[in-house]
């Protein structure tokens, strides 16, 4: 054929074409629903779900479509490609999530529905066009293009944040997205053409050997699921338990693609370097899967993404190892995409529901422990009898008890490290042996912080639902009772009869929201209707009075669950009983209120990583303008270690004609004393005479209201355009920040 000397550089492009486009659909369809779904995580691994079984029926079509003849091959996919044209351009459907629904269900129809064939079809090429290309036996092996595949996947994940979303609006995004599509159709047209019409009959499927056996196909999904799930438990660890940072959920995925590229790649020395030390990285970097990240937040990272990638890789690579001739490519790709689903099963559904805590990620590390290639590095080692090698296990967690449990032992910390690098040198005893290497990794993991955590899990009031690990503690000095999510704070209350009703943290009574709260009876008498995005604790129903109406918005019911327990926290018991509680993703919630119902309205989302941007475009605020009272007041709190969130309010206020200031607050020594921390809130009214009775009603801080300082490069925030790239402080400031105990 004309086209056959380009066969390898054309398969190429057709292959880096689909997975770009890909891994540029997820996080844009993503975008999309966002006003449409809420900011739920629970929602989002309802989406990731869509996507991984997707992708495992796009596998699965490939690997039936080859059992046809080649030309009939092209034309039932060219075909599938016409019907799938029928949902472009890309877009999301026009349902509303109804108010009894669960979210994380009504996303998988939600999803399916708007992309599900165009997801499905694109989905196929890698492993479809690596088939057609093996159809030609002088063009050598297929198994490389799945590194481009890969390269592809990567580029489109990394173009989305830092290109695609900053510059385009998603209509353009969506228009863009079309003309990739028909560019893919035209390729895999061309692609067809460079196909030997006979050539499966020429080389039928039975020179390619026996069918892989049940255990290679096992082992094959067991490669592939241990990455899968490592990838978003490294994800989930790092942002809950380290550093809480924006867009950190890229470079886990990042990654893990990226380990595709180097296990299937051409050249095998990257591939095989990092094979041989993985085991060695899995004893430094998987040792400390329990231990946090407090004292030095960014090399703990640094260190759990490199255990990622070089595990991925190596398991990834003795996949590659074992793949079977090309004539069974597509049930090889078949396994490792049932391998890939199964992961995310297991850590987006099954382990928020079995655990208390991230037990999903070390559990991981040790199933990775087993899997991965390794040679004995001592002979002895490996001609050990059994039952002396399981008497030094037992001496080995042993040794882990006390140097994890030392305040209880009496073991003073050199005598603790002394125990943990004794394990180590046990686990490279038993290198070579899988099963006795992954205790060892068990008992090193257990001896930095691994007995504690479970000790928690049995006596420490700890629960964990969706949207994350809540664990609640007690400190002395002063007496106090605190709510965290990993890295973040979600309340304080002081300890003792004159303290247990005290507004503490972000909403002491000289901060921004302080003082609107003192400002209420101005407008609006004795009665003011207010409004709260975010229960945490229940600080703020300190400020309630009787007579006032009450409503708080939240979205994890785990959290009313605390709030609502007096023997964990009283504000809402004793400040606010007839407060109510109103669940689901508050911008939704909001638009179904009566216009005109809240006097107060108080959004408190924005500190940790995940920032939720649906809040903070312009049909965002105009839904809060719509339920605020002519007089009303909107408080927003902006204080975040990493983004500058008042140029979104500034653009905000400038475009729509709000009234704003900004008020940051800064405790001295008693009120620190006291549990009061740092906080930034912005207040926006419709009424300038509602800020200015507020700036009035704040006395001797009424200086410290200023207004909004805006940028001339940035619009602000809609739902078809939105990034958080050009709000993004220093990043010199981040390691500071990262280690401050801030939200």
């Amino acid at each position: 054929m004309p086209l056959g000397r380009f066969a390898r550089p054309l398969f190429l492009l057709t292959i880096l074409t689909g997975s770009f486009l890909l891994f540029l659909t997820q996080p844009m369809v993503a975008r999309m629903a966002l006003p449409r779904l809420g900011g739920a995580p629970a929602v989002w691994n309802s989406a990731m779900l869509v996507y991984q079984a997707l992708l495992l029926g796009g596998y699965a079509y490939a690997h039936f479509l080859s059992r046809l003849a080649p030309r009939r091959q092209a034309g039932v996919h060219l075909a599938l490609f016409a019907v799938a044209a029928l949902w472009l351009p890309l877009g999301i459907g026009r349902g509303v999530l109804p108010p009894d629904a669960s979210p994380a269900w009504w996303a998988l129809w939600f999803l399916l529905s708007s992309i599900g064939p165009v997801f499905f079809i694109v989905s196929a090429q890698a492993p479809l066009m690596q088939r057609w290309y093996a159809l030609d036996f002088g063009r050598g092996d297929p198994y490389p293009l799945y590194a481009a595949s890969n390269l592809g996947s990567f580029a489109g994940l990394l173009s989305y944040p830092l290109v695609v979303e900053p510059l385009m609006t998603l209509q353009q995004q969506s228009l863009l997205w079309t003309g990739g599509y028909a560019l893919l159709v035209l390729l895999v047209g061309l692609c067809a053409l460079t196909v030997p019409p006979g050539a499966v009959e020429e080389a039928p499927l039975e020179q390619d050997g026996a069918p892989p056996s049940r255990r290679q196909l096992l082992c094959w999904v067991a490669l592939a699921a241990v990455p899968s799930g490592l990838m978003l438990s490294t994800t989930t660890h790092l942002t809950t338990d380290i550093v809480a940072m924006p867009l950190l959920w890229v470079v886990p995925l990042g990654l893990y693609l990226l380990s595709f590229v180097v296990a299937f790649a051409e050249r095998r020395g990257l591939a095989n370097a990092l094979t041989l030390i993985a085991p060695f990285v899995m004893l430094i970097g998987g040792g400390l899967a329990f231990s946090g990240g407090a004292r030095g937040p960014f090399f703990m990272a640094t260190l759990g993404l490199f255990l990622l990638f070089t595990v991925a890789v190596a398991l990834h690579t003795a996949m590659y190892r074992s793949r079977p001739a090309a004539g069974h490519l597509t049930t090889f790709y078949l396994a490792m995409a049932v391998g890939g689903m199964i992961g995310g099963i297991f850590c987006a559904l099954i382990a928020p529901t079995v655990f208390d805590w991230t037990y999903e990620h070390p559990l991981l590390i040790l199933a990775g422990a087993v899997l991965v290639p390794q040679s004995p590095l001592i002979p002895w080692g490996a001609r050990m009898p059994k039952w002396l090698a399981a008497t030094i296990i037992l001496f080995a967690f042993l040794l882990s008890y006390c140097a994890d449990m030392k305040p209880f032992l009496w073991i003073d910390t050199h005598w603790a490290l002394a125990c943990s690098i004794l394990i180590s040198l046990l686990a490279l005893l038993f290198l070579g042996r899988r099963w006795l290497f992954g205790l060892c990794i068990a008992a090193l993991m257990l001896s930095y912080g691994g007995w504690r955590t479970l000790d928690e899990s049995r006596h420490a009031d700890r629960s964990r639902s969706y949207f994350g690990v809540y664990s609640i503690s007690t400190r002395s000095d002063p007496p106090a009772r605190l709510l965290t999510h990993g890295t973040t704070l979600h309340g304080v209350q002081n300890l003792g009869p004159s303290g247990e009703i005290e507004p503490t943290t972000y909403y002491a009574r000289r901060s921004g929201i302080g003082h609107a709260m003192a400002s209420l009876e101005v407008f609006h008498g004795s009665a003011p209707r207010v409004g709260v995005v975010g229960l945490g604790t229940g600080t703020l129903s300190c400020y309630a009075l009787p007579g006032q109406d009450w409503r708080f918005f939240e979205i994890d019911p785990a959290i009313v669950t605390i709030a609502r327990d007096p023997a964990r926290f009283t504000f809402l018991t004793r400040c606010a009983p007839q407060a109510k509680i109103v669940l689901g993703d508050a911008r939704l919630s909001l638009s179904r209120a009566a216009p005109g119902s809240l006097d107060l309205l108080a959004i408190d989302a924005f500190s940790s990583d995940a920032v939720p941007m649906h809040l903070l475009t312009r049909e965002a605020l105009q839904v809060y303008r719509r339920a605020l009272s002519p007089t009303g007041i909107l408080m927003v709190h902006v204080s975040n270690r990493y983004l500058d969130l008042e140029p979104v309010l500034a653009a905000a206020a400038k475009r729509d004609g709000w009234h704003a200031r900004l008020f940051s607050y800064v405790p001295t020594e008693p009120e620190e004393a006291r549990n009061m921390t740092a906080s930034v809130w912005i207040a926006m009214a419709p009424d300038p005479d509602t800020l200015l009775a507020l700036q009035i009603s704040s006395g001797e801080d009424a200086y410290l209201w200023r207004p909004l300082k805006g940028r001339k490069d940035f619009k602000g925030w809609t739902d078809d355009h939105a990034s958080i790239l050009p709000l993004l402080e220093d990043w010199r400031n981040w390691v500071p920040d990262a280690m401050k105990d801030l939200r």
